[in-house]
């Protein structure tokens, strides 16, 4: 009886090891179900609320700041959104360049920000230079070199003068405001210092 016992499990053991090789082939071999990588979708994954970010040179001296009330970070392009960012550039004498959007769209490593719709640019008076304010759209903003660029409308007053046109380059550490094309408005001379 023990011999006739051992002859019915050899072809039960067979079945279970074919049945074991084909699940093993089957799972193996199936394509896997495509589940998304959150890292590829352009989801938040950090919201950050009354943030300030501050950069200093090699010497220890600030050169820009970026303030707001709501940062939104893109993991998939290392990219942020920043609602009502306030950037104010440095300079080693003179004012400070303050820049206030609506928005802006803050590139992977902060070289880059871009404010789309209006930005209001001012900087205060100094022994060097007159009272400037400007007020813009689309203004590109590369932080480390103090460089702002558009070719939207331009409308500035510098000190009594008003001036507009299309297009501005902004060099903070030059200290120069260049309007580009179409250029018209009213200048008032600077009364020089008795």
């Amino acid at each position: 009886m023990l011999k006739h016992h051992s002859g019915q499990l050899f072809p039960i053991a067979l079945l279970a090891l074919v049945a074991a090789l084909t699940y093993w082939l089957d799972v193996r071999l199936a394509p896997k179900a495509e589940r998304p990588d959150w890292r590829q979708e352009h989801r938040p994954d950090t919201i950050v609320d009354d943030f300030e970010i501050r950069r200093l040179n090699a010497e220890g001296v600030l050169q820009y700041r970026l303030k707001a009330p709501h940062l939104v970070h893109y993991p998939d392009d290392d990219s942020a959104e920043v609602t009502t960012p306030h950037i104010t550039l440095y300079r080693p004498s003179g004012a400070p360049l303050t820049l206030l959007g609506q928005m802006a769209h803050v590139s992977a490593k902060g070289e880059k920000v871009f404010f789309p719709g209006q930005v209001d640019i001012d900087r205060a008076a100094s022994p060097d230079n007159q009272a400037l304010t400007a007020r813009t759209s689309d203004l590109t903003v590369l932080p480390e070199e103090g460089l702002a660029s558009t070719d939207q409308h331009v409308f500035m007053t510098l000190g009594a003068s008003e001036l507009q046109g299309i297009g501005a380059r902004i060099d903070n550490k030059a200290q120069t405001f260049e309007l580009l094309a179409n250029v018209t408005g009213r200048y008032v001379a600077q009364k020089a210092a008795p």
